[in-house]
C-alpha cells in the first residue's frame, strides 16, 4: 500500500502541475490491472488449463475467471463456448500491491531487460506488458513449473491520452526504456 500513499503525496502534486489541472479529481490514477493468459497450444489439456489457473490464482491471490470463445475458428480448431484463456481483474488494495510488486520485483527479473516500451499503450492512457515467462513473479516457484506460459497484464487508467498516461506510470517508477533516433 505503500505506493498509493506515494502516488497521494508525490505524484498528485507533480502531475496537478505538469498538466495544469483545477482540481484534484482531474489528475489520472490507475483504475484497474487486468492479468490474462490465452491457453494457445494447451487447449485440449487438462493439466494445461490447471496450471494457468493456479499461476494467476497465486500472483494475483483471487480466483480467475475463464474466458470463453463468441464463435467457432475451423482453422483454430476453437468451437463457441470453448475455454481459450483466464483471467483475473484487480482493483483497490490488491491492484496497488499488485502494481507495486511488478514495479520493484518481477520487471527486473525480467531476462534481458533493459525497460518497459512506451509504444505499448492504446491512445487513451491505458498500458499493456506481456511476459513470455510466468517465473519473474516472486509466486511462482521455478522448480515446481511444470508448464512455463507467458501472461498478459493490462494496466488501466483514467488518463485521457497517452501523454497523461506515460507522465502517471513514469512518476509511478514504471523502468520505461529511452527511446532511440
Amino acid at each position: 500500500m505503500a505506493l498509493k500513499v506515494f502516488y497521494n503525496s508525490t505524484v498528485v502534486p507533480k502531475l496537478k502541475s505538469e498538466f495544469v489541472y483545477k482540481n484534484v479529481h482531474e489528475v489520472p490514477t490507475l483504475t484497474q490491472a487486468t492479468l490474462n493468459i490465452g491457453l494457445g497450444k494447451g487447449l485440449k489439456d487438462a493439466k494445461y488449463l490447471e496450471t494457468a489457473e493456479r499461476t494467476l490464482r497465486r500472483i494475483s491471490g483471487q480466483q480467475p475467471v475463464k474466458t470463453k470463445a463468441r464463435k467457432s475458428v475451423s482453422a483454430f480448431k476453437i468451437r463457441k463456448d470453448m475455454v481459450i484463456g483466464m483471467k483475473v481483474t484487480l482493483r483497490g488494495k490488491r491492484m496497488w500491491d499488485f502494481i507495486e510488486k511488478l514495479i520493484s520485483v518481477s520487471l527486473p527479473r525480467t531476462r534481458d531487460f533493459r525497460g518497459i516500451s512506451k509504444k505499448s499503450f492504446d491512445g487513451r492512457g491505458n498500458y499493456s506488458i506481456g511476459f513470455s515467462e510466468n517465473i519473474v513473479f516472486p509466486e511462482i516457484r521455478s522448480d515446481e513449473v511444470e508448464v512455463i506460459h507467458g501472461l498478459q497484464v493490462s494496466i488501466g487508467t483514467s488518463a485521457k491520452t497517452d501523454a497523461e498516461g506515460i507522465a502517471l506510470l513514469k512518476a509511478l517508477g514504471f523502468p520505461f526504456m529511452e527511446e532511440t533516433k
